[in-house]
């Protein structure tokens, strides 16, 4: 007789019916249901049992018992919530936020703890609320990290620990999807032979290299490593991953040919998926990307041809599917054809495209902006959750601990003196913490909503840029400016998501911007940039976006741009854990600016910005007749 899966799930329910029947001769009716539950977990689900292993978890779930076990009643609560996502029913959520206030407040349970918390990620991340994904999958790899004791297997290590490094790459939190990678690799012999997790963890390293925009040779060790593990398990890995790795390993090369090719192997393996499963939106949003690499790929070679043949079909695509097709993806169509019209000569076009690419990234900005801030908000309001229902499961215990010792008077009036005395204590400690972190988190939140206030005024300025260039008809000034202002967005989007960058970072996109807005005023003005020497620039930590504010001002109030002979100083040093900036400009004659008209909208902003970072923090201003010299004194964070 062949052995079915729905045979045990019938032969666990008779047990559990048995089990409630017996309990006079058997052990306590708790440690029977749970080691139903331990049994039950080991059962693995599949379309033929899902739906009877639902309906056991769901009986369990509903039983007095269990429910008066904080423990048992977390694990049924997850494996249903587990289930219903499976099966993509929005149950799910339900069950899993309920798991989730169940084991929260709990001292121990790591294991389920770590389960619950990557669970509520996977909701999250289908709900496509990244930062609060990350907040979830991050708390997962946390505990997986800490404690190598847990009684987790491999497997269980590397799934969490591969979707919170993903989460981490999403959100360019390069550094801890690295240490999260590395970390599964180190797993990945203990995985079963040609296990997905050991191509995953390959993929997913050369992936955050590329985005850190590594050199080739620190791909290549990985990029081998998935060859071999492609030559010894042909069968098991999409072939489509090892073209992409490939595709990412010959971007850092510069070699086009190459990309072209394996892009084009890659656009086959995608096209068949399509095909197979035309209304699915990773088949739909890879065979884009795919269209849209290959048609710049051609464009980069000089071949219109094979570049307008793909970039029409991405169109088409788009056409067909244009809720399928994320706006960032849209803008890198855009810049593509864009580059094919220049190509072909249509210089009118191509500029039009570009004009709408500004536009796209200032839309896709502002989104990503208030998405995020949002995000943080809400946040912001779990933790509160969290930490009230922590507090109300002490008052409770110290409630029932009074109650207790309510049988001797005596002991009664020295307990509640003592109980008294301790509450006030502990409330009042409790309270000033409390008191701490909160006001810490509103000092983070004014900082980041700050920020955003003065990114849109830096990047309208320099839209007025382009839009003088177009105007006057300077269309290679207008495309060159727009290829420096990406690479610089690009910079200022990256750093932006980070509460601290290096100064060395800083320094760097300052640099760039300075080089920005001389090509904007046609070198009417001169700038150096000069660090002391001895200081490790990469290991001080300052809030970005803070210096740039003062040195727009020195532009363009600071020095007279029509003689052509303005120049800017910036000077940095560090003294007593103070980053010590001077900036310098060559002023306005004859007439001597005053101190007031070197304030701007975002000058004001970055001064409310310093005004958080506390006491040391300061800026200091001295006017003469040579110029105007600012000082900031910005303390070096942790």
């Amino acid at each position: 007789m062949k052995f079915r899966p729905y045979y045990a799930l019938f032969i666990l329910m008779a047990m559990l019916w048995m089990a409630c029947k017996n309990v006079a001769n058997q052990a306590p009716l708790i440690q029977v249901l749970g080691k139903q539950i331990n049994e039950l977990e080991n059962v693995q689900s599949s379309p033929a049992n899902s739906d009877s292993l639902l309906q056991v978890w769901l009986l369990l779930y509903n039983t007095t018992d269990i429910q008066k076990d904080t423990t048992l009643f977390a694990t049924t609560s997850y494996n249903i919530a587990r289930l219903y996502a499976m099966a993509g029913n929005d149950s799910g959520e339900v069950y899993i936020a309920k798991a989730l206030e169940l084991i929260e407040p709990t001292n121990g349970n790591l294991e389920l703890k770590a389960r619950i918390y990557n669970g509520m990620g996977n909701i999250r991340s289908n709900d496509t609320t990244e930062h609060q994904a990350n907040f979830y999958y991050n708390k997962a790899a946390t505990i997986i990290l800490a404690d190598t004791t847990l009684k987790l297997s491999p497997l269980s290590r590397s799934i969490m620990l591969l979707s919170a490094a993903q989460s981490n790459t999403l959100l360019y939190q390069y550094e801890l999807a690295g240490q999260m990678n590395t970390a599964v690799l180190a797993l990945s012999p203990q995985l079963p032979p040609g296990h997905i997790n050991q191509q995953r963890v390959l993929v997913q390293i050369i992936q955050t290299l590329n985005a850190q925009h590594k050199p080739a040779d620190s791909i290549a060790v990985y990029l081998k490593k998935l060859e071999i593990l492609h030559h010894q398990y042909p069968d098991a890995y999409d072939d489509g991953y090892l073209y992409e790795c490939k595709v990412k390993y010959f971007e850092a090369r510069h070699q086009t040919d190459s990309i072209l090719h394996y892009q084009l192997l890659k656009s086959i393996i995608d096209e068949k998926k399509y095909q197979a499963m035309p209304a699915s939106n990773t088949a739909i949003t890879n065979l884009f990307v795919d269209y849209m690499n290959i048609g710049g790929a051609y464009v980069a070679l000089k071949n219109s041809t094979g570049a307008s043949l793909h970039l029409k079909k991405a169109a088409a695509l788009m056409k067909a599917h244009p809720e399928d097709i994320a706006l960032g993806y849209q803008i890198i169509y855009k810049s593509n054809l864009a580059s094919l019209n220049e190509l072909q000569g249509n210089t009118k076009e191509a500029l039009n495209l570009l004009n709408e690419v500004v536009d796209l990234q200032k839309s896709n900005y502002e989104t990503e902006n208030t998405q995020a801030v949002t995000e943080m908000n809400a946040l912001y309001q779990l933790q509160a959750k969290d930490r009230s229902i922590v507090a109300l499961n002490e008052n409770m215990k110290i409630n029932q601990l009074q109650l207790q010792q309510n049988r001797l008077w005596l002991v009664i009036v020295i307990l509640v003196s003592v109980l008294l005395a301790s509450g006030l204590l502990f409330f009042y400690y409790n309270y000033r913490q409390r008191r701490a972190v909160q006001e810490k988190e509103k000092v983070l939140l004014q900082q980041q909503l700050l920020r955003t206030q003065m990114e849109p005024h830096f990047i309208f300025n320099t839209l007025a840029a382009v839009q003088s260039f177009v105007r006057l008809d300077k269309k290679d000034a207008a495309i060159k400016y727009l290829n420096r202002f990406s690479r610089l967005l690009r910079s200022s989007l990256e750093l932006s998501r980070e509460r601290l960058v290096p100064l060395s970072e800083e320094i760097e996109t300052l640099e760039n911007y300075l080089n920005l807005q001389q090509m904007r005023f046609e070198n009417a003005f001169e700038y150096d940039i000069n660090r002391e020497q001895g200081s490790d620039w990469d290991a001080i930590m300052i809030p970005p976006m803070l210096i740039q504010p003062f040195v727009e001002n020195a532009i363009l109030h600071g020095i007279d741009l029509n003689s052509g002979e303005g120049k800017v100083s910036v000077d940095f040093s560090v003294k007593n854990e103070i980053v010590e900036v001077s900036i310098t400009d060559s002023g306005k004659k004859p007439a001597v600016v005053s101190e007031a008209a070197h304030r701007s909208l975002s000058g004001t902003i970055s001064r409310e910005r310093m005004s958080l970072l506390g006491k040391n923090a300061g800026i200091s201003t001295t006017i003469s007749e040579n110029g105007t010299t600012v000082i900031l004194h910005i303390p070096v964070m942790a």
